[in-house]
C-alpha cells in the first residue's frame, strides 16, 4: 500500500481543515488531548484500532488515515480567492509584466524550457524533458473541464471584464477568448511538462520557488550560476499565452513539503480590476483550498489532489519524476492567427472540411520550429556528454484523439550544420582551417572583462571562448552566414550575420560557445558567464547594454561585447576566406583551353538612383545617446539623390518617436549640409557618422532599440 505523508503534519493539517482543535479530537475518541498531542508531533502514532475512529471523526475513509497520499474532503472545500480591491481605489488593468511579451507560442516555448533548464536536476547528468501538449475540448469534454474549474463561480468575473472591452486592452482579449469558446464551442488547453527538474517547492508564501511563481511577480530565483533567465518576467508569458488569463498548475517536488512530494496543485487567474454584484476585485485570483490560519479564511493555498482531480483538471503527469505541470487554460497564438506565410502553410496538411484542428495544428508547426531555432545546442550530445534537454510536442483532441502524433524535436534535423559543429567540439575532432566539406574549424576568440565595481579601463582576465565554423546545409539552414552565441545554459542567445564578408564565400554557419558553453578548462568561464547574463535583456535575445551591466561593471562595460564581436567576425572571416591560387595550381592551363570573349561594358543607368543603408553599427554612449556608423550603397548612375538620416527609437505598436541628432557628419563618399547628406558623384560606397540628442530620448536608452532611416527629400 501507497503510504505518503508523515502521520503527524497531516492529522495537523486535517484538522485544521475540519476546523477542530486537538482537545475536540480527543473527546470525539475518548481519549486524552496528550495522546492527540503525541500522534502530532511524532513522538508516537494511533494503534490500528483507532485509525478507524479518526477516519469517522475527520469524515473520510479508512484507507485515506491509513495511505495519507492526499487531504480529506472534509473542512474547506476548493474554490476560488479574488483578491479584494484597494481600500485606496488604486486600480490595476492587466499585469504589466504580461505586457513584455507577446501572445505568441514561439515567445512561450523560449521562456518555459529556458525555465526548464534552469530547474534541471543536475546531480543525476540526465537531461530534463520537456513535452509541449495541445489539447482541444469540444462537447461533454468541454463541459467536464468548466465543472472542475467551478466555471460557473468564474463567468461573472468574465463578464465584468468584458464590459471594459471598449476601452481597456486585457478586457478585449479576455472579451474575445469567452466568445471564442461559446461561439465555436471548443476550449484549447496547451500543457507543458517537465520531468527531472526542481519542481515548485517551497512554502505558499515565504522565500522559495513555489511564492517566486504562483505569488509574486519580478522575482527570480534560478539554480545555478548559468541560468538563462534573470529577470522573473518569463512566466509571465504563460498567462500572456492564455486568453482567460487562466492557468493551472501541478507540482511533483523533488524536496518534500509539509512531507509530501506529488500533486501539489493551485490555479492562478490575472484579470484586470473589477466589480462584480458590487464588490470590487484588484485583479488576481487563485484557485486552491481556503487557508484556516488567513483572515476570515479566504486566501487559498496549494492543496495535495488526488490522482482522480488531477486528472479532471487535465493535470495527470506520466511519472513521480520531479517536475511541473503549466496548464494553460485558453491558449491562442497571435502570430498563428494572423499567419506567417506560405512556407509555414506548405508545412501544414489540413484536410478539406477540418478546420477545427487547424489553429492547434499551426501552433504544433510552429512550436517544433521555435524549440529547433533556440534550443538545438541544449539538445545536442556529443564525445561522452548527455544533451541537457529533450523536448517533444503532440496535438490531442477530447481526451484520446490523436491530431499530431508527438514529435520528438531532432536538432540534426532542425539545425543540422550547427548540430554538426557542436558535435565535432565535444568529440575533439575539430580542424583548425575548412579544407574538406563536412569539416568544422575551431579558432579561440578573447573575450576581455571589466572589472567589477565601476572601474574603467582595467581588465579583471581574458576569457577564451570557443568559434565554430562549419558549411550550411541545405534549406534548414536558412538564413546562412550567421553566428549563433550561446552561453552555459547552450540556448541561443544572439543570431548575427556576418557583414564584409569575402567575395565568393562558401555558404556557412557559426557557433561561439560562451562561458560555461566554453568547456570545463575554459579560463574565467564563471566570470564571463556572470558578465554575459548582466548583458541580456529580458528577452534574452542579444549582449548589450543593460542596466544591470552599468550598475555592477561600468557603464562602458559593454563595449567589451562589442570588442568580442569584432574578434568574432574577424576569425569567421578568415576561416571562410577561399586560398589564393597560384598561375601553376591549373589557372594557366584552364586559360589555355578556354575561349573567353569579352563583354561589351554595361552602360550606367541614366537617371537618379537611391543610396541604400547596408550595415548599421551602433552603441550607447555614457550620457545614453546612439552613436552610430553606417555604411550605404550606392548603385551606379549619373545622378545620386540627397537622402536625410532619421534615428527613431522602436516600440511594440503606435508610431516610432523620432529622435534628434546632436551631431552628423560625414567619413567618406558624402558630406553633411544642415542634415542632408549629399554624396560625391560617381560614389558606390559612402559612410556616416551619428550621435543623437540624449535630450529627445522619451524613455531610458538602455531599455529600447535603435531604427535608421535614409529618406529622401526633407525626410518627412
Amino acid at each position: 500500500m501507497e503510504t505518503g505523508e508523515e502521520f503527524g503534519p497531516w492529522l495537523a493539517r486535517q484538522l485544521k481543515l475540519a476546523g477542530k482543535t486537538q482537545a475536540e479530537l480527543a473527546d470525539e475518541l475518548g481519549l486524552t488531548r496528550a495522546a492527540v498531542s503525541a500522534w502530532i508531533t511524532g513522538r508516537s502514532t494511533p494503534r490500528p484500532t483507532v485509525m478507524a475512529d479518526i477516519a469517522k471523526a475527520l469524515g473520510t475513509d479508512l484507507g485515506t488515515v491509513h495511505t495519507r497520499t492526499t487531504d480529506t474532503q472534509a473542512g474547506l472545500p476548493v474554490t476560488w480567492y479574488h483578491r479584494p480591491g484597494y481600500p485606496d481605489g488604486g486600480r490595476e488593468l492587466g499585469n504589466a509584466a504580461a505586457f513584455a511579451f507577446d501572445a505568441d507560442v514561439q515567445v512561450l516555448a523560449r521562456e518555459t524550457c529556458q525555465n526548464s533548464l534552469d530547474e534541471r536536476l543536475r546531480e543525476n547528468g540526465r537531461p530534463v524533458r520537456v513535452r509541449y501538449t495541445l489539447h482541444e475540448l469540444t462537447g461533454e469534454h468541454l463541459d467536464a473541464f468548466r465543472d472542475a474549474i467551478r466555471w460557473n463561480d468564474l463567468f461573472p468575473h468574465y463578464q465584468a471584464v468584458s464590459e471594459l472591452a471598449a476601452h481597456q486592452k486585457v478586457g478585449r482579449v479576455v472579451d474575445a477568448g469567452v466568445r471564442d469558446m461559446y461561439e465555436k464551442g471548443r476550449l484549447v488547453l496547451l500543457r507543458i511538462d517537465d520531468y527531472n527538474a526542481s519542481g515548485l517547492i517551497g512554502d505558499d508564501y515565504e522565500d522559495g520557488k513555489f511564492a517566486a511563481v504562483v505569488r509574486r511577480q519580478l522575482e527570480s530565483l534560478k539554480s545555478g550560476p548559468s541560468a538563462g533567465g534573470s529577470y522573473g518576467l518569463g512566466k509571465a508569458t504563460l498567462w500572456a499565452t492564455s486568453a482567460l488569463g487562466l492557468v493551472l498548475i501541478n507540482s511533483t517536488l523533488s524536496v518534500p513539503h509539509e512531507g509530501r512530494t506529488e500533486r501539489r496543485l493551485i490555479g492562478r487567474l490575472e484579470l484586470p480590476w473589477r466589480r462584480v454584484h458590487g464588490e470590487t476585485f484588484a485583479g488576481p485570483a487563485w484557485f486552491g483550498r481556503p487557508d484556516p490560519d488567513s483572515k476570515n479564511g479566504e486566501v487559498v493555498r496549494s492543496w495535495w489532489a488526488d490522482e482522480e482531480t488531477a486528472a479532471r483538471l487535465h493535470l495527470t503527469r506520466d511519472s513521480d519524476e520531479p517536475g511541473t505541470s503549466f496548464l494553460i487554460v485558453g491558449a491562442h497564438d497571435v502570430a498563428s492567427l494572423e499567419g506567417d506565410g506560405p512556407d509555414l502553410d506548405d508545412q501544414i496538411v489540413e484536410e478539406e472540411g477540418d478546420e477545427d484542428t487547424r489553429d492547434i495544428k499551426r501552433m504544433h508547426t510552429r512550436l517544433v520550429q521555435a524549440l529547433g531555432r533556440d534550443f538545438w545546442a541544449a539538445m545536442t550530445g556529443g564525445g561522452g556528454r548527455l544533451p541537457l534537454l529533450e523536448v517533444s510536442v503532440r496535438a490531442l483532441r477530447n481526451d484520446g484523439e490523436v491530431v499530431v502524433e508527438e514529435t520528438k524535436v531532432d536538432p540534426s534535423v532542425e539545425q543540422p550544420s550547427r548540430t554538426r559543429a557542436l558535435r565535432a567540439f565535444y568529440e575533439g575532432t575539430t580542424v583548425d582551417r575548412l579544407t574538406e566539406a563536412g569539416q568544422v574549424a575551431m579558432r579561440n576568440v578573447p573575450l576581455k572583462l571589466p572589472v567589477p565595481g565601476g572601474a574603467a579601463g582595467g581588465t579583471s582576465g581574458i576569457h577564451q571562448a570557443v568559434l565554430l565554423v562549419t558549411e550550411a546545409d541545405g534549406d534548414k539552414d536558412r538564413p546562412i552566414n550567421q553566428v549563433h552565441s550561446l552561453r552555459g545554459n547552450r540556448m541561443t542567445v544572439r543570431k548575427a550575420t556576418v557583414p564584409r564578408l569575402p567575395i565568393g564565400t562558401n555558404p556557412f554557419q557559426a557557433v561561439l560557445l560562451a562561458g560555461a558553453a566554453a568547456g570545463d578548462t575554459a579560463p574565467f568561464a564563471e566570470e564571463a558567464e556572470q558578465f554575459l547574463r548582466a548583458a541580456e535583456p529580458p528577452e534574452h535575445d542579444r549582449w548589450g547594454q543593460t542596466e544591470e551591466l552599468t550598475l555592477r561593471w561600468s557603464p562602458s562595460a559593454y563595449r567589451r561585447i562589442e570588442g568580442l564581436t569584432r574578434e568574432v567576425n574577424n576569425a569567421v572571416r578568415e576561416l571562410v576566406a577561399r586560398p589564393k591560387r597560384t598561375v601553376r595550381e591549373g589557372g594557366e592551363a584552364l586559360r589555355k583551353a578556354l575561349t573567353v570573349k569579352s563583354r561589351p561594358k554595361a552602360k550606367a543607368p541614366t537617371g537618379p538612383v537611391i543610396p541604400v543603408l547596408k550595415n548599421l553599427d551602433a552603441t550607447i554612449g555614457a550620457a545614453g545617446e546612439w552613436v552610430i556608423d553606417a555604411e550605404v550603397s550606392i548603385p551606379r548612375g549619373d545622378e545620386i539623390v540627397p537622402m536625410v538620416p532619421v534615428a527613431l527609437m522602436d516600440v511594440r505598436s503606435g508610431g516610432r518617436p523620432k529622435l534628434d541628432w546632436a551631431e552628423l557628419e560625414g567619413v567618406e563618399g558624402c558630406e553633411v549640409q544642415e542634415g542632408v547628406l549629399r554624396f560625391t558623384p560617381g560614389a558606390r560606397r559612402a559612410v556616416f557618422r551619428g550621435v543623437t540628442d540624449a535630450g529627445s530620448h522619451p524613455v531610458r536608452t538602455a531599455l529600447t532599440r535603435l531604427v535608421v532611416e535614409l529618406r529622401a527629400g526633407k525626410g518627412e
